[in-house]
Parts: structure tokens; sequence; C-alpha cells
């Protein structure tokens, strides 16, 4: 008798027993998706291949699975709720799609189907479910280029940047200098800080690997937060040090020394010390977080 009341209650509640896909349904989907995206996605991954802003695009995807793999538990655990709103979201995602694809702007082509994503999951899984992966999903639109207006907007403010740093650090060092906008003169040679040297790649692959592990490493949000913010200073500020590197080794040793071989080892040298700054900042951040928490116990 109980058992036939708790039954009648959760029909009035209108909680719905968990639901599953029909395998008809992945299967028309899957194939959509195909005929929609398959080019888009391939002209993706040549960028990524071919484009050293974005080849970090390689290590989104599968960073992206493995946290789903990782919450699979809470994931599945989400109460199933599926949403009309899905629909809404669906027809956005195409209609960005048709908007990309005749203005010629891969952003958006490309996007679209992220977008696309969430509106499947949110009609067939509901907000709940969306939520619960909202984390990977979000991480997917690093691995996109940014359009080139946006490129060139962004890239041109960190060349001067980068070349006003690197000349600074230079004069301290001793080293004549003369600054004229992203052109470095010294007395044995030339820099032209061009945008290859703005330091946007490294700034994109560091916010990305600051993204990653912050979720890995921290589980407060306010210091994830903190950590992807330093993320930009850290990495303009490597970027002048590496610019500053490549100048006394030209005027110290030889201007042919400063291209080539030793320019490139000095990008990734650099870039590791990024990361080691960004870990040793956390570090910094959970010390002064840790502290402040034992002296509000101490004063509790």
């Amino acid at each position: 008798m109980s058992q036939t009341v708790e039954n009648s209650a959760i029909k009035v509640s209108g909680v719905m027993p968990e639901v599953t896909w029909p395998t008809p349904q992945i299967v028309i989907l899957l194939v959509l998706a195909a005929l929609l995206y398959t080019h888009i996605l391939a002209s993706l991954v040549g960028d990524w291949a071919t484009d050293p802003n974005y080849s970090h695009g390689f290590i989104v995807l599968p960073c992206c699975v493995w946290i789903v793999w990782r919450e699979r538990k809470r994931i599945a655990a989400q109460v199933l709720k599926p949403s009309w709103m899905g629909l809404a979201i669906i027809v956005g995602a195409l209609a960005m799609l048709v908007l990309g694809v005749l203005g010629a702007e891969l952003f958006l082509s490309r996007t679209s189907f992220i977008v696309l994503l969430a509106g499947l999951i949110v009609q067939f899984r509901g907000w709940r479910f969306f939520r619960a992966v909202l984390l990977p999903w979000a991480i997917l639109f690093l691995a996109v280029p940014l359009p080139a207006i946006i490129f060139n907007q962004v890239a041109l403010p960190l060349q001067f940047e980068a070349s006003r740093l690197a000349s600074g650090m230079l004069a301290l060092l001793g080293v004549p200098v003369l600054r004229q906008g992203n052109v470095i003169v010294l007395p044995s040679l030339t820099l032209d800080v061009v945008e290859a040297c703005s330091g946007l790649r490294s700034l994109v692959s560091l916010i990305t690997l600051a993204v990653l592990y912050g979720y890995f490493f921290e589980r407060r949000n306010s210091i994830r937060t903190l950590l992807v913010l330093a993320a930009v200073p850290i990495a303009v500020l490597a970027n002048g040090v590496r610019i500053m590197g490549t100048g006394l080794l030209g005027q110290y040793w030889s201007p042919e020394k400063a291209e080539g071989f030793f320019h490139t080892f000095t990008g990734v040298l650099i870039f590791f010390v990024s990361v080691a700054l960004l870990v040793g900042f956390h570090a910094f951040l959970s010390w002064i977080s840790n502290r402040w928490f034992s002296r509000r116990q101490q004063c509790a």
C-alpha cells in the first residue's frame, strides 16, 4: 500500500524517470552533424596543424573529454529534464552556420558547432545536465581561432607593449636603445617586433593552460579566476623578456645568433618559464588563502 502511495506521489510531482536517447535519434543526429560540419571541422584541424597560434587545439579536445570522463559520476547523477529551449538554441546555431558560410566567416561557422552541442544537450538532457558539462563545453571555444579583425586588434597593442617592455629592460641593463613604434634600434642590429613576436601565441596557449591547470589542481573558483587573469601579464612580461634576450644576443654575441635556432629555443624556454611563474603564483595564492583561513579559525 505504501509503495502504491509513493508511486502516486512521484506521478503527481511530475518527476520523470531517467530516459536515454533512442538509437535511431543518435544515428540521425550524427549523420546530420557529419554532413553539416565535416568540412568545417576538417579545416579547423588544418589550422591547428599549420597555425602556431592555435596548435594547442590538439590538447583542448582530449582535455575536455578527460574532464567529462573524470566527472562522469556527477554528470550521470543529474536529473534529466529535457527542455524545448534546446530547439531554439539549435535553430540559432544553424543560423550562425548559414551566416558563417555565406559570409565566409570561419569563426561563426566553427563556433556554431559548439553552440549546436549545447542545444542538443539542453534539448535531450536539460539545463541541469548542461550546467554539469559547462566547463568542458566552454573550453572548446579556446580551440577556435579568433576572427582576423579581432586578432589584429589584439596583436598590434601586444606588439607595442612587447617593444616597450623589451626596450625598457635593455636600457636598464645599460644597452643603448632607441624605440620607434614596434622597432627597437640597437648599435649592432635592429629588432622589428612583428606580429609573430607579439606574444599572442604564448598568451592564448597560457590562458588555455591556466584554465586546465586551475581545473585539475584547484577547487576554489576565485583562485581559478585569478590564475586565468594572471596568465595575461605573465605572458606579456615573458614575451618582453624574450625580445630583450634576443637583443642581448645580437648586441653582445652576433646578430645572426639572435635568429634561427636560438630565437626558437628562447621562445620555448620562456614559455616554460611562464608556466613555472603561473604555478608559483598559484602556490602563493594558496599560501595566502590558507593563512587567511587559519587566522579566521583562530579568531573564531
